[in-house]
């Protein structure tokens, strides 16, 4: 029997991207064997994690220096593609985090998070075929930001606000903007990149739905309202009212209830 809590931070520090993504694949199918035990060990306290595993590219920029190209140029189209994967590696990390970090929750928490670590680890696998095959690219090739990860450090003090602003806010916000991408990704005849952002839309919508099942999880043990604390949040940590416009369909799929998006939507117009 492995431990949980020292079998996910090993992979959450894992710098090689071929053993993190196997060992996030293989985690959930030990969870799944009963193969994984929750005790803690006394050699794996909980601590904070400036900086996660992964390899020493890409070069990490301020976000304003991640250039923005043109989806009708194939060069678009690479660092559109760079972009995503570099988001997916993090939601790798986020996710074994998100397992490793906070240990008083129940056991379909883990479950939940563990499947979530081996899907984004799926997404990222779809990914560097995808730069591989058409676009001469290796994860690493162009600069990415931090954004991701700072969040998930800003965060690390309690699983109500991790739930509430990682999946709820920036896993969700990639629901609303990858239809988008998938439509101007059509139009340039880019249909192999449309299919893979298709499998990462349909698996993102759970990943938002879990965030909402355990925000909502949280709350119930605390005493608050979800859909009031998920705006004092909101406002309170991340200091303004998230941006739209939002999908809503996904939105609803994902948990969000009708109220709550027009309650967003207007704390955007008068924020």
């Amino acid at each position: 029997m492995k431990n949980l809590y020292a079998a996910t931070y090993a992979c959450l520090m894992q710098p090689d991207v071929d053993q993190k993504l196997a060992c996030a694949t293989q985690l959930y199918a030990d969870w799944q064997t009963g193969s994984l035990v929750r005790e803690t060990p006394v050699d794996c306290p909980v601590q904070a994690i400036p900086i996660p595993g992964r390899p020493v590219l890409p070069e990490l920029v301020h976000p304003k220096l991640v250039k923005q190209r043109k989806l009708t140029t194939p060069a678009g189209r690479r660092a559109l593609l760079h972009a995503v994967a570099h988001i997916e590696f993090n939601a790798i990390n986020l996710a074994l985090d998100a397992v490793y970090r906070f240990r008083e929750m129940p056991d379909a928490y883990y479950g939940d998070w563990l499947q979530v670590a081996a899907e984004e680890a799926y997404h990222f696998s779809l990914l560097r075929e995808r730069l591989q095959a058409d676009f001469a690219c290796v994860y690493g090739d162009l600069p990415a930001h931090n954004g991701l990860w700072e969040q998930a450090c800003k965060t690390d003090y309690d699983v109500l606000v991790r739930m509430a602003l990682v999946p709820r806010v920036l896993e969700a916000r990639g629901l609303d903007v990858t239809p988008g991408m998938m439509q101007r990704l059509r139009d340039a005849g880019d249909e192999p990149s449309v299919a893979v952002l298709e499998i990462i839309l349909r698996d993102e919508i759970g990943h938002v739905r879990i965030g909402s099942r355990w925000f909502w999880y949280c709350c119930e043990q605390r005493g608050l309202e979800p859909e009031a604390t998920f705006r004092q949040l909101i406002m309170d940590v991340l200091h303004g009212p998230l941006r739209g416009p939002f999908y809503t369909e996904a939105r609803l799929q994902a948990g969000f209830s009708a109220a709550e998006l027009e309650q967003l939507q207007e704390m955007e117009k008068t924020g």
